[in-house]
């Protein structure tokens, strides 16, 4: 029987002080590993040949405040949000007792792959001195791969499985692939890898059929908010909607960066009320005057309002691809509301009290959004891209929707 998940936090990354027990000028270091939470173990060949041990205690340097992000790391898989793929070809392996030798995880940053990973490990009963965590970013080459051969093949100290977890594994040299490639075809029994990536077409081909394939999907807006939201609420904060929704949007799908981003608004705030104005402040997020101008400028045919809005957006050195997704959500909603008007409640709440008095407005019949106002604020925002000016595709879209209506 595997042992059932736990949900005691894992401790967090330390800074090392380490503090050599037995002398070991004698010896040649051939590979290190943990054991519990304060101490090393490290494998040495002596001058005789035979194998010796040595012990390295370390101290820790904890920061005093620990990010919002670890803080909220989900611990088991029902903490796992907008993964549920994922997690049920997971758990179905552990119910099955199927568990492979290699697994591949892709997908683009923040989205819980060394999370899932290290909740695996820990579900198909693996303690914490025998998972290993290596960022193959810094640790690429061939020696460090072949390291870590040497150390697959020594047996777990306290479970049935050891758990290698190589993260950024694209970051890894061509000679050090063929050498984990030879690894992973004859696999010792006792090993299982977790190779995370954010760039699943550098990973060869050869290393990708030798393992079970999991992508993990950018969470929604929605899901963001929702996260956001109930991470503010654990913290004593009140968070607007408006400025849940905001934060999500900047988190442009990953869950660190949404969190990093409430943790910067919550370390300026001093009242514990963080309003709209304040997180655009904060994270340097266009005005909703601005947005609501442009939205506005679409819905009406005042192409010049628009036109001054982008240039006073363009001016403050606002992001355009912000600035653009932000115009898209209410253009979006002012056409959701018009076409399922069962939908405005739920849209109400997703902005402010102006906000969402301007997408009932402009949801009205007569007014000049339409399909092909979100089809020219697509293909703007494909267009800004790759233009030296970042504001020209969306004057463009004004002038093209609005102007010519105008003239």
């Amino acid at each position: 029987m595997w042992r059932k998940p736990h949900d005691e936090p894992r401790f967090p990354r330390r800074t090392l002080r380490q503090e050599v027990v037995t002398s070991l000028t004698h010896l040649t270091p051939r590979f290190l590993f943990k054991q519990g939470r304060g101490f090393f173990f490290a494998f040495f060949y002596g001058p005789s040949g035979i194998f010796s041990a040595a012990g390295i205690r370390y101290t820790t340097c904890m920061s005093s405040e620990t990010a919002l992000y670890r803080t909220y790391r989900p611990q088991i898989f029902t903490d796992v949000v907008g993964q549920e793929q994922v997690v049920k070809g997971l758990e179905g392996a552990i119910a099955e007792e199927t568990i492979a030798h290699a697994y591949l995880f892709s997908g683009s940053r923040g989205t819980g792959k060394t999370s899932v990973a290290r909740i695996f490990a820990r579900a198909i009963g693996t303690e914490e001195s025998d998972i290993y965590e290596i960022d193959a970013a810094s640790n690429r080459g061939i020696d460090d791969v072949r390291a870590l051969r040497e150390g697959v093949t020594t047996m777990p100290f306290l479970s049935k499985y050891k758990v290698y977890i190589v993260d950024e594994v694209h970051m890894l040299t061509k000679e050090a692939f063929n050498a984990l490639l030879k690894t992973l075809e004859e696999p010792p029994a006792h090993a299982v890898f977790i190779l995370a990536t954010t760039e699943r077409d550098k990973v060869p081909d050869t290393i990708v059929s030798r393992c079970q394939s999991f992508t993990f999907k950018k969470p929604s807006v929605k899901v963001l908010r929702e996260q956001v939201l109930f991470v503010a609420k654990k913290e004593g904060y009140k968070l607007d909607p408006a400025g849940a929704e905001l934060i999500a949007l900047l988190g442009d799908g990953s869950f660190r960066d949404a969190l990093g981003m409430l943790q910067k608004v919550m370390n300026i705030s001093s009242d514990k009320k963080l309003s709209i104005e304040e997180i655009e402040a904060i994270t340097g997020a266009p005005r909703s005057e601005l947005v609501n101008d442009v939205v506005h400028a679409f819905g009406t045919g005042a192409v010049e309002q628009g036109l001054l809005a982008v240039q006073k957006a363009a001016q403050a050195s606002v992001a355009m691809d912000v600035f653009l997704r932000l115009i898209l959500e209410k253009v979006r909603a002012v056409l959701l509301v018009r076409y399922a008007p069962s939908l405005g409640a739920e849209i109400a709440e997703e902005f402010t009290d102006r906000d969402s008095a301007l997408v009932m407005t402009l949801a009205k019949d007569g007014t000049r959004i339409t399909s092909k106002t979100v089809g020219a604020l697509l293909a703007a925002s494909r267009q800004m891209q790759f233009a030296a000016d970042k504001a020209i595709p969306l004057e463009l879209a004004l002038m093209t929707e609005v102007g010519q209506d105008t003239k």
